[in-house]
Formats: C-alpha cells, structure tokens, sequence
C-alpha cells in the first residue's frame, strides 16, 4: 500500500511532466507559426517571376538569345570615360534621348526615378539608369551634367563622337535623326526612338522596354527579370 509521501512524490512528478509536455507542445506550436511568417514574409517580398507571355503583356520583350555588341568609347556627365566595361556587373536601363527634348525624354526620365525610388533595396544596387544623347553638338559633359542630376543624382549622362553615339545606337535597333525646324542651325530637333534597352549584367542586350510606359509595369518586369536572372 503507498504511502501519502509516495502519493504525493508520484502527483508532483505527473504535473512535472505535464508541464514540460505543454511547455514542448507550445514550442513546437510556436516554431511552427514562424515557420508559416516567414514562408509567408519571403513569398510577399519575394518579387515574382513573370512568363515571357506577362512580360509581352507588360511591354518588356525578351530575346530568346541575348545578343552581343561591340565595345563603344563615350563619356559620361562627370567627364569620365565610359566603355562596355561600365554596363557590366549591373542591369542597365539604356535610354537615348537629349537635354532640350521637350517631352517625352523628361517624361521618360521622371518615369525612370519613380521606378527606381520603388524598387526593393537589392534590386535598386543592381540597376542603373542611363540617357545616351542623340545630341552630342549641344549635350557636352557641361549641360549634361547640369541635366541628369535633376532627375537623380545616380542616373548617366553620356555624350561624345557622333558617329560612336550613331554605331552604339544601330547595335542596339535605336535609331533618331535630325530635323530641321528653322533656318539657323541650331534650329532643329531630333526624333529618336522612347524605347528602354535593357543590358544585362554580362555587358548584354537582353530585350527591351517598349512605350507607353507604366511605372508599376516597369517596376513589375524589372524585378522579375533581375530576380529571374539572378536565379
């Protein structure tokens, strides 16, 4: 026949393992509802790939095989030399306009800020924006570089030799010409084409962005593109 202390003894251990069972259940329960945040954390930050068809849908078009372009001697608006050295390691929205463009290179650029300023912080390291001008006779590295930081002071500027702006610009199926708008000559414009290249971080031509352009599409395909990329 037990004893009262050994009753006692028995109960104290019975609610001693009926603690550290609840105390387990609750860890576990606990480990697994972080489990289920963060798995639901990573899936909402996590930007999502698009199909070829949604980048379609979205004006992004995508080469099936990325193509090769030669080396190119510019400067940007700091003065620096620029070669196809400096499209590698990063993706490089190439955009080709001038200074005194009055509508759709600032509209293109204020668009550009906006996309970038939306960007999560690992995507936006791996971007840069660029404006190749189509005016190399009025956008030297001067007005440039009064030019681009009114947009963002880490878009670039780059100017220089006609005919390498000319040879750049064919590599790339961006074509602009001249036109005459008075009798003086600096009485002219220049139509160009508002499509965004887009060269991937091996120095690339990957695709391209096409008008109208939409902010939340941009920002949308970009990140699907880097995120597809870099996976």
């Amino acid at each position: 026949m037990e004893t009262p202390a050994h009753t006692l003894e028995t109960a104290s251990s019975q609610s001693d393992q009926q603690r550290r069972g609840i105390r387990i259940t609750l860890a576990v329960i606990a480990l697994f509802i972080a489990a289920v945040m963060a798995g639901f954390i990573n899936k909402i930050t996590t930007p999502r790939v698009l199909s070829d068809l949604e980048l379609r849908a979205n004006g992004t078009f995508v080469f099936e095989q990325p193509r090769i372009f030669k080396d190119f001697s510019l400067v940007n608006h700091k003065g620096q030399p620029f070669t196809l050295a400096q499209l590698e390691g990063k993706w490089s929205l190439v955009f080709f306009g001038f200074a005194s463009c009055p509508d759709i290179c600032p509209t293109t650029l204020a668009l550009l800020k906006q996309v970038n300023d939306q960007l999560n912080d690992d995507i936006r390291e791996q971007v840069q924006v660029i404006m190749v001008s189509v005016d190399p006779a009025r956008d030297d590295v001067a007005s440039l570089s009064q030019y681009m930081p009114h947009f963002d002071p880490e878009f670039i500027g780059l100017t220089g030799d006609f005919l390498e702006i000319k040879r750049l610009a064919t590599q790339l199926s961006a074509a602009f010409v001249k036109v005459r708008t008075g009798e003086h000559a600096d009485d002219y414009t220049v139509d160009h084409s508002a499509n965004i290249m887009l060269i991937n971080p091996r120095g690339h031509y990957h695709g391209f962005i096409k008008p109208p352009l939409d902010a939340p599409r941009v920002k949308l395909t970009l990140q699907s593109l880097v995120t597809r990329f870099n996976g």
